[in-house]
Protein backbone atom coordinates (compact mmCIF):
# COMPACT_ATOMS: atom_id res chain seq x y z
CA UNK A 1 0.00 0.00 0.00
CA UNK A 2 1.40 3.25 -1.05
CA UNK A 3 2.13 5.77 1.96
CA UNK A 4 2.85 9.20 2.23
CA UNK A 5 5.77 9.02 4.07
CA UNK A 6 7.15 6.02 1.46
CA UNK A 7 7.51 8.40 -1.68
CA UNK A 8 9.43 10.61 1.09
CA UNK A 9 11.58 8.11 2.49
CA UNK A 10 12.71 7.07 -1.69
CA UNK A 11 13.79 10.45 -2.01
CA UNK A 12 15.31 10.81 0.83
CA UNK A 13 17.63 8.05 0.08
CA UNK A 14 21.31 9.39 0.08
CA UNK A 15 23.38 8.72 -2.84
CA UNK A 16 20.46 7.76 -5.08
CA UNK A 17 20.32 8.99 -8.84
CA UNK A 18 18.03 12.01 -10.01
CA UNK A 19 16.26 9.79 -12.36
CA UNK A 20 15.46 7.35 -9.86
CA UNK A 21 13.90 10.05 -7.37
CA UNK A 22 12.14 11.67 -10.46
CA UNK A 23 10.70 7.91 -11.80
CA UNK A 24 9.60 7.50 -8.21
CA UNK A 25 7.94 10.76 -8.13
CA UNK A 26 6.46 9.96 -11.98
CA UNK A 27 4.86 6.29 -10.34
CA UNK A 28 3.64 8.52 -7.01
CA UNK A 29 1.24 10.16 -9.67
CA UNK A 30 -0.50 7.21 -11.07
CA UNK A 31 -1.05 6.40 -7.01
CA UNK A 32 -2.07 9.64 -5.32
CA UNK A 33 -1.52 13.11 -7.29
CA UNK A 34 -1.82 15.77 -5.49
CA UNK A 35 -0.10 14.10 -2.19
CA UNK A 36 2.61 13.10 -4.41
CA UNK A 37 3.03 16.65 -5.57
CA UNK A 38 3.13 18.04 -1.72
CA UNK A 39 5.74 15.52 -0.96
CA UNK A 40 7.80 16.42 -3.81
CA UNK A 41 7.14 20.28 -2.86
CA UNK A 42 8.64 18.90 0.92
CA UNK A 43 11.54 16.80 -0.11
CA UNK A 44 12.44 19.95 -2.45
CA UNK A 45 12.54 22.17 0.62
CA UNK A 46 14.63 19.88 2.37
CA UNK A 47 17.08 19.48 -0.82
CA UNK A 48 16.63 15.92 -0.96
CA UNK A 49 15.77 16.78 -4.64
CA UNK A 50 15.99 19.07 -6.58
CA UNK A 51 13.02 21.52 -7.63
CA UNK A 52 13.67 21.33 -11.76
CA UNK A 53 14.17 17.60 -11.41
CA UNK A 54 10.47 16.98 -9.37
CA UNK A 55 8.10 19.60 -11.11
CA UNK A 56 9.30 17.76 -14.92
CA UNK A 57 8.36 14.42 -13.17
CA UNK A 58 5.66 15.59 -11.35
CA UNK A 59 4.31 16.98 -15.40
CA UNK A 60 5.39 13.77 -16.85
CA UNK A 61 3.27 11.49 -14.64
CA UNK A 62 -0.03 13.65 -14.31
CA UNK A 63 -0.03 14.18 -18.41
CA UNK A 64 0.64 10.61 -18.93
CA UNK A 65 -1.90 9.85 -16.08
CA UNK A 66 -4.42 12.00 -17.60
CA UNK A 67 -3.77 10.94 -21.38
CA UNK A 68 -3.93 7.37 -19.93
CA UNK A 69 -7.71 8.14 -18.31
CA UNK A 70 -8.57 9.10 -22.20
CA UNK A 71 -7.16 6.11 -23.71
CA UNK A 72 -9.05 3.88 -21.14
CA UNK A 73 -12.42 5.55 -21.88
CA UNK A 74 -11.28 5.08 -25.63
CA UNK A 75 -10.93 1.48 -25.04
CA UNK A 76 -14.65 1.24 -23.35
CA UNK A 77 -15.86 2.90 -26.59
CA UNK A 78 -14.82 -0.26 -28.40
CA UNK A 79 -14.05 -3.12 -26.66
CA UNK A 80 -17.23 -4.84 -26.13
CA UNK A 81 -16.40 -6.18 -22.69
CA UNK A 82 -15.70 -3.15 -21.30
CA UNK A 83 -18.84 -1.78 -22.80
CA UNK A 84 -21.22 -3.97 -20.77
CA UNK A 85 -20.13 -2.50 -17.17
CA UNK A 86 -20.59 0.79 -18.29
CA UNK A 87 -23.87 2.50 -18.06
CA UNK A 88 -23.86 6.32 -20.33
CA UNK A 89 -26.46 8.46 -22.20
CA UNK A 90 -26.75 7.82 -25.72
CA UNK A 91 -23.51 8.16 -27.68
CA UNK A 92 -24.37 10.55 -30.20
CA UNK A 93 -25.63 13.22 -27.86
CA UNK A 94 -22.98 12.38 -25.22
CA UNK A 95 -20.17 12.66 -28.35
CA UNK A 96 -21.63 16.18 -29.24
CA UNK A 97 -21.54 17.61 -25.89
CA UNK A 98 -18.08 16.27 -25.49
CA UNK A 99 -16.79 17.44 -29.08
CA UNK A 100 -18.48 20.81 -28.14
CA UNK A 101 -16.88 21.28 -24.47
CA UNK A 102 -14.27 18.88 -24.26
CA UNK A 103 -11.47 21.95 -23.20
CA UNK A 104 -14.27 23.34 -20.50
CA UNK A 105 -14.56 19.84 -19.22
CA UNK A 106 -10.58 19.37 -19.11
CA UNK A 107 -9.66 22.89 -17.50
CA UNK A 108 -12.92 22.48 -14.73
CA UNK A 109 -12.07 19.02 -13.80
CA UNK A 110 -8.53 19.63 -13.56
CA UNK A 111 -8.90 21.64 -10.70
CA UNK A 112 -11.95 19.75 -8.60
CA UNK A 113 -10.44 16.80 -6.85
CA UNK A 114 -11.91 13.55 -8.22
CA UNK A 115 -13.72 15.21 -11.01
CA UNK A 116 -10.57 13.78 -13.55
CA UNK A 117 -11.37 10.19 -13.55
CA UNK A 118 -14.61 10.24 -14.77
CA UNK A 119 -14.71 13.26 -17.40
CA UNK A 120 -11.11 11.85 -18.60
CA UNK A 121 -12.43 8.80 -19.53
CA UNK A 122 -15.74 10.32 -20.19
CA UNK A 123 -13.96 12.56 -23.16
CA UNK A 124 -12.38 8.79 -24.53
CA UNK A 125 -15.24 7.26 -24.73
CA UNK A 126 -17.25 9.48 -26.18
CA UNK A 127 -14.44 10.36 -28.94
CA UNK A 128 -13.66 14.34 -27.67
CA UNK A 129 -11.16 15.66 -29.78
CA UNK A 130 -7.70 14.28 -28.78
CA UNK A 131 -6.07 17.24 -30.29
CA UNK A 132 -7.78 19.59 -28.01
CA UNK A 133 -7.83 17.50 -24.98
CA UNK A 134 -4.37 16.88 -24.92
CA UNK A 135 -3.30 20.35 -25.20
CA UNK A 136 -5.63 21.41 -22.72
CA UNK A 137 -5.04 18.88 -20.31
CA UNK A 138 -0.99 19.39 -20.56
CA UNK A 139 -1.44 23.48 -20.31
CA UNK A 140 -3.77 22.41 -17.39
CA UNK A 141 -1.51 20.40 -15.86
CA UNK A 142 1.20 22.87 -15.95
CA UNK A 143 -0.52 25.72 -14.38
CA UNK A 144 -2.52 23.27 -11.32
CA UNK A 145 1.08 21.02 -10.81
CA UNK A 146 2.89 24.49 -10.95
CA UNK A 147 0.42 26.37 -8.27
CA UNK A 148 0.09 23.20 -5.86
CA UNK A 149 3.82 22.76 -5.69
CA UNK A 150 4.24 26.04 -4.98
CA UNK A 151 2.10 26.29 -2.19
CA UNK A 152 2.91 22.71 -0.84
CA UNK A 153 6.80 24.18 -1.37
CA UNK A 154 5.99 27.39 1.12
CA UNK A 155 3.62 25.51 3.58
CA UNK A 156 6.41 22.41 3.53
CA UNK A 157 8.82 25.04 4.94
CA UNK A 158 6.52 26.59 7.20
CA UNK A 159 5.60 23.43 8.47
CA UNK A 160 8.47 21.87 8.73
CA UNK A 161 10.06 24.94 10.51
CA UNK A 162 7.55 25.42 13.50
CA UNK A 163 5.91 21.88 13.32
CA UNK A 164 8.71 19.27 13.43
CA UNK A 165 7.15 16.02 14.80
CA UNK A 166 3.93 17.13 13.44
CA UNK A 167 4.27 17.95 10.53
CA UNK A 168 2.68 15.11 8.71
CA UNK A 169 -0.71 16.35 10.57
CA UNK A 170 -0.32 19.51 9.21
CA UNK A 171 0.44 18.05 5.52
CA UNK A 172 -2.78 15.93 6.36
CA UNK A 173 -4.91 19.18 6.73
CA UNK A 174 -3.86 21.00 3.95
CA UNK A 175 -4.73 18.03 2.17
CA UNK A 176 -8.05 17.90 3.42
CA UNK A 177 -8.77 21.67 2.86
CA UNK A 178 -7.88 21.34 -0.62
CA UNK A 179 -10.11 18.27 -0.74
CA UNK A 180 -12.90 20.24 0.86
CA UNK A 181 -12.58 23.60 -1.62
CA UNK A 182 -12.75 21.24 -4.21
CA UNK A 183 -16.12 19.61 -3.62
CA UNK A 184 -17.37 22.94 -2.49
CA UNK A 185 -15.88 24.71 -6.16
CA UNK A 186 -18.11 21.26 -7.76
CA UNK A 187 -21.10 22.08 -6.26
CA UNK A 188 -21.22 25.54 -7.76
CA UNK A 189 -20.41 23.98 -11.24
CA UNK A 190 -23.16 22.63 -13.39
CA UNK A 191 -22.30 21.66 -16.90
CA UNK A 192 -25.60 22.23 -19.23
CA UNK A 193 -26.43 20.50 -23.00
Amino acid sequence: MFQTGSLYHLLSVAGAAWWSKGLAVILGTFILEDATTMIAAMAADDGRISVSVALVALYIGVAVGDLGLYGLGALGSSWPPARRWLTLPRHDRGHDWFVRNVVRTVVISRFIPGARLPLYTACGFFRAPFGAFAGSAVVATLIWTSLLFGVSLHVGGWLSAHMEGWRWFGIAGFVLTLLFVGRLIARFQTFSD
